[in-house]
């Protein structure tokens, strides 16, 4: 029996719809891999068959398609950061290109020190990609390299000094000159980065009674330095309070020695008058001498408290009942 119902057309490929078709996927292939972004913390580097071709910024990038260029970013405006120390983990940020560090253990901070004793130093690094197309040919593990030359030039550092030097005083000049041996061997390994900082975090004798000692050490120097602050800060306000009182002595001497000096200058100058008057009138010059002087005696002295008697002691006057008549008179 025959179909009589209608029968569905039959849909063919024409070769022109199969050329349309893959010149529409080339078209856009062609454009989805010439174009690339790049963000604004990080710079491109951009390979040509697989050769270094150049290094491109922040935007909408473009490069030949179908792979012959292929580009890798690199966030060259991030500081990145590695701890080292017991329990720590590498914080540096990670993308494609980069291997994944190995996380920091115990044995990492335990150095032995110019004393031959034990310390626990802990510290990080901070550190910026410079030059990214050396950062990303020029060295294969990167992070461990970073980590494995801070490791040695930290050792190296503490062990040159005594365990108490590193705890206290030489803490910044190991920061300062750590940083500098790092940067020198990261330059000499081309490894294109720049160290922001190197900051050492705690350093601590091993857990124990060696600790304990430490810690007592530690707070014996802090109230020493406390003492010391509280004593200067005690001289400044008595020194300057004696040196007042001993400047206004010093003045009342020189007035004091000043007023003798001026007197004694009177003195010579008035004895000098009366013995060139003396020279000059000897008899009438001694007599008023004489005469003044007695007078002086009189005056100076209480009433009744003087008596006169002769060179031969045989008889005396009674000044002061003749000073009394001389008075009722």
């Amino acid at each position: 029996m025959e179909n009589s119902g209608s029968s569905r057309p039959q849909f063919r490929l024409s070769p022109k719809l199969i050329v349309a078709a893959i010149a529409i996927v080339l078209l856009i292939t062609t454009v989805m891999s010439s174009f690339f972004v790049v963000d604004q913390s990080e710079q491109s580097v951009v390979l040509r068959f697989g050769q270094f071709n150049r290094t491109v910024g922040p935007g909408l990038q473009t490069k030949l398609p179908f792979g012959i260029d292929r580009n890798f970013n690199v966030p060259t405006r991030i500081v990145q950061t590695m701890t080292f120390g017991q329990g720590s983990q590498n914080s540096s940020l990670s993308s494609s290109f980069m291997s994944t560090p190995s996380g920091s253990t115990a044995g990492d901070s335990i150095m032995l020190t110019g004393d031959l004793n034990i310390v626990d130093v802990q510290w990080i690094i901070q550190y910026r990609i410079e030059d990214p197309a050396a950062w990303l040919f020029n060295v294969r593990e990167r992070d461990k390299t970073i980590r494995d030359i801070s490791q040695s030039v930290i050792n190296q550092l503490v062990g040159d000094l005594p365990i108490l030097a590193i705890m206290s005083s030489e803490r910044t000049s190991i920061e300062v000159e750590s940083q500098e041996r790092m940067q020198k061997a990261f330059d000499s390994y081309g490894l294109g980065v720049r160290i922001v900082t190197v900051k050492l975090q705690n350093i601590v004798p091993p857990e124990g009674e060696v600790q304990d000692a430490f810690e007592d050490v530690n707070k014996a120097i802090q109230d020493m330095n406390r003492l010391i602050n509280e004593g200067k800060q005690s001289y400044n306000k008595e020194i300057p309070k004696a040196q007042g009182e001993a400047s206004k002595i010093i003045q009342v001497a020189e007035g004091y020695a000043a007023e003798r000096v001026n007197n004694a200058t009177g003195d010579v100058a008035r004895f000098n008058q009366v013995r060139q008057a003396y020279e000059e009138s000897k008899e009438i010059t001694s007599r008023r001498l004489y005469i003044e002087t007695l007078e002086d005696i009189l005056t100076a002295t209480e009433e009744g408290s003087i008596t006169l008697i002769d060179k031969s002691l045989e008889n005396f006057l009674p000044i002061s009942q003749v000073q009394s008549q001389g008075g009722v008179k």
